[in-house]
């Protein structure tokens, strides 16, 4: 798909609906090099990273992200990723040439929360990998 066909303005809007769900900190939209292409905080989140850690963190994930396109073929392919640290949970997911990436509180119940997103990012659980 191309960057002109992705929905970008109806992501935002989405991004804005994540954030409304109270274990949510953060969420935001983060293009195949890493780079934030819109998303923010929640209000009155106080990030525990700086700009640049965080700059770092999202190019990580897009690394993450495409280097598990290569077991697509014999496992399918990834719905979301999440993984559940002391201080947070961070989960990813991947639609088409970009990754929604989520950061919610520890106690999260990560799969509630996961069909939470693919809900409101409109989408059945079922047929979920993207646009």
């Amino acid at each position: 798909m191309s960057d002109k066909q992705f929905p970008v303005e109806e992501i935002k809007n989405k991004i804005k609906d994540i954030l409304s769900e109270p274990e949510i900190r953060f969420c935001a939209l983060i293009d195949s090099s890493g780079k934030l292409v819109a998303g923010d905080f929640k209000s009155g989140v106080v990030p525990f990273e700086t700009d640049k850690k965080r700059q770092k963190i999202y190019r990580e994930l897009a690394h993450r992200v495409a280097n598990r396109e290569g077991f697509d073929a014999s496992l399918g392919r990834v719905k979301y990723s999440s993984s559940r640290r002391e201080k947070v949970v961070m989960m990813s997911f991947p639609i088409g040439r970009y990754i929604i990436m989520i950061v919610a509180e520890p106690s999260v119940n990560i799969d509630r929360l996961a069909w939470k997103i693919i809900y409101k990012l409109e989408h059945q659980w079922s047929e979920f990998y993207g646009f």
